[in-house]
């Protein structure tokens, strides 16, 4: 199995060490890189890139959330992982707005955090107890989401939650991927959220699919 190549981005020297150290740790994760800000990181995805980006949030210059949009919209095949110690609504929401497909916190264990990374790499998203709370309370608590959800829709997101992707959901449902596209928009409006993580975290939460 080929190593899954991973950028570090904080711009604490002492982080990335530590990160570094734990990438050591298992065999199937390899150190690519690292940088001190978000310019730094896209530049570093030009240059070697990685399947997995680390993403810390607060730095200066343009900061996470930013250079994780650039880095989505200009290398769609990487995928960021937001590693940050802040579990903030704000931050949760607008780095999966960004196109994260995971929000782990800084005290994550090494384990938790390798398995993210594979995950990650599958297209299979991952957050973390905070992030997930943040996410439920800023949906309000008080009407459970997806009760409007059609079966169909349901279909199509527990797929989602899966980490498959349109066309392969298409293929596993025998439908256009256009007709999943709409799916996937109508899931997204009624549950309220912008991201197919913040919907995966929802439905598993709420428990709207088996």
């Amino acid at each position: 199995m080929s190593e899954i190549k991973v950028i570090i981005v904080d711009d604490h020297a002492m982080v990335r060490s530590g990160l570094g150290a734990f990438l050591l740790a298992f065999d199937d994760l390899e150190m690519a890189g690292e940088a001190g800000s978000g310019e730094e990181a896209i530049e570093m995805c030009e240059k070697v890139n990685p399947n997995v980006v680390l993403m810390d949030l607060m730095m200066p210059g343009i900061g996470g959330v930013v250079a994780t949009e650039k880095i989505r919209e200009k290398y769609p095949q990487i995928q960021v992982l937001a590693l940050t110690s802040f579990a903030e609504k704000e931050y949760v929401q607008g780095a999966l707005k960004a196109g994260a497909i995971g929000y782990l916190m800084k005290n994550v264990s090494a384990d938790e955090l390798a398995n993210a990374i594979r995950d990650a790499v599958k297209g299979k998203p991952s957050l973390s107890p905070e992030a997930t709370r943040s996410l439920v309370q800023s949906a309000g608590e008080a009407s459970p989401p997806g009760q409007d959800l059609t079966e169909a829709e349901l279909g199509v997101l527990k797929l989602m939650v899966k980490g498959l992707n349109n066309p392969d959901i298409a293929e596993k449902l025998m439908v256009s991927t256009s007709t999943v596209k709409f799916h996937v928009s109508n899931i997204l409006s009624k549950l309220g959220v912008t991201s197919r993580t913040e919907a995966a975290a929802l439905a598993v939460k709420h428990k709207l699919v088996p």
